[in-house]
């Protein structure tokens, strides 16, 4: 599917801003001499819930958490930026931000950047009213079926499906109205979405006894922290501490949190 951070697009100007984020900003990396630095995040304008929350006065969500808990103990002050996803690459790339959520299959040229351990998978899976009796191991099990999508996502399993009408797509704008339109329209027999994005809004909305997941799945995809390849020993810092935090329970207290 597509994503709100998968995009990329070229600041004007290039040559200027290289000047300016030379003179003004450091480009740190990870050093144990050096305990001072500021790890720039986006978090983006919108965020991304559950992952990613900027409602609030202070950023929250899954990435976000699990990226504060574990930035200050490589010697790094967290500093949330709200960059526009057309932007975050280029930003990224002269300097001006340090890290970013992203899968590697979101980014258009992922050799240019690197990349942690996943922090979290991105699952989309199909959900479906409580007292339905679908379930889903194979396309097959849809055809005849309406499926409620998200306006402008791209499926690619279930595209030749979706063309030759044997399942039907009904697109919605936002995750929320998925959800909506499930319970509410007689027509409608699942809505796919991400597994996580979906138990956010059935908790925030208190429709979790209404509503159930696939436990099968269309995709999966290594939610990450992606920053300049110069940035090796931090990720590889940031790796280790993922690892503590996922064995000692952290990661998944932080997870519930979401659920």
């Amino acid at each position: 599917m597509r994503h709100l951070f998968s995009r990329t697009s070229l600041l004007p100007n290039k040559a200027l801003i290289g000047l300016i984020a030379g003179a003004v900003f450091s480009l740190p990396s990870y050093s144990s001499d050096d305990r001072s630095e500021i790890f720039r995040f986006n978090v983006s304008p919108n965020g991304y819930p559950p992952y990613l929350i900027v409602d609030g006065h202070e950023p929250s969500g899954i990435m976000w958490d699990v990226v504060a808990t574990i930035v200050p103990r490589l010697g790094y002050t967290l500093e949330a930026q709200k960059i526009p996803r057309k932007r975050v690459d280029q930003m990224l790339e002269d300097g001006y931000l340090d890290g970013t959520p992203r899968a590697i299959e979101w980014t258009e040229e992922p050799e240019k950047f690197l990349f942690t351990d996943p922090v979290v998978n991105v699952e989309e899976v199909f959900f479906f009213a409580s007292n339905s009796q679908l379930e889903y191991q194979y396309p097959s099990d849809l055809f005849g079926k309406t499926v409620v999508t998200h306006l402008g996502y791209l499926y690619p399993d279930l595209e030749p499906y979706f063309e030759d009408r044997r399942i039907t797509r009904f697109d919605v704008p936002r995750d929320r109205d998925m959800f909506r339109f499930l319970l509410h329209g007689e027509r409608f027999d699942a809505a796919l979405a991400d597994r996580l994005v979906g138990q956010w809004i059935l908790k925030s909305e208190g429709l979790k006894d209404n509503i159930r997941t696939s436990d099968n799945g269309i995709s999966q995809y290594g939610f990450r922290v992606m920053v300049r390849p110069d940035w090796a020993d931090f990720a590889e810092a940031f790796n280790r501490e993922l690892e503590v935090i996922r064995e000692n329970g952290e990661l998944d207290a932080i997870l519930a949190n979401y659920r």
